[in-house]
């Protein structure tokens, strides 16, 4: 019986140790952990998977669950990722031929996706007083196409 104790609590010390200072990359459908990390770095790492066409989509998306409050948090890093917006900011045309943002006179707004994100501790908060509270056991499952680099700091 204690050589299962003490088998059990090495298992589980080498399990904690493994999970807090995850570096690596995250497979589609993989999922790790951060324990009290001080910072956490998400990337695109690319490779998504092709379309009919022939080009890559490079969707990576990632869903964080945070153990200091208990809420699920998603995260879209998808760079090449331009929502289907035709010509300057979408829209139909229809207002003598223009579409979008050229109907009321404004520039631009349309941007790509980000590349990479880096979640920072907030250690003025009290554990749980925030939404983007990192503090305690944090869970990242890639739910995108694509691998996502993931760094617990």
């Amino acid at each position: 019986m204690k050589k299962l104790a003490i088998l059990l609590f090495v298992n589980v010390a080498s399990f904690c140790l493994a999970s807090s200072a995850f570096s690596g990359s995250l497979a589609p459908g993989q999922m790790t952990k951060c324990n009290n990390a001080s910072s956490i770095t998400l990337e695109n790492t690319g490779g998504g998977a092709p379309l009919d066409f022939g080009t890559q989509r490079n969707e990576g998306n990632a869903s964080i669950w945070k153990s200091s409050n208990f809420t699920t948090i998603p995260i879209s890093l998808s760079p090449s990722a331009n929502q289907g917006f035709p010509g300057n900011g979408g829209g139909s045309t229809g207002y003598k031929g223009k579409g979008g943002n050229e109907k009321v006179n404004m520039s631009s707004k349309h941007s790509m996706g980000r590349n990479k994100v880096v979640l920072g501790s907030q250690n003025n908060f009290s554990r749980g007083d925030s939404i983007g509270d990192i503090s305690g056991e944090v869970r990242i499952t890639n739910t995108g196409t694509t691998n996502l680099s993931v760094n617990c700091g």
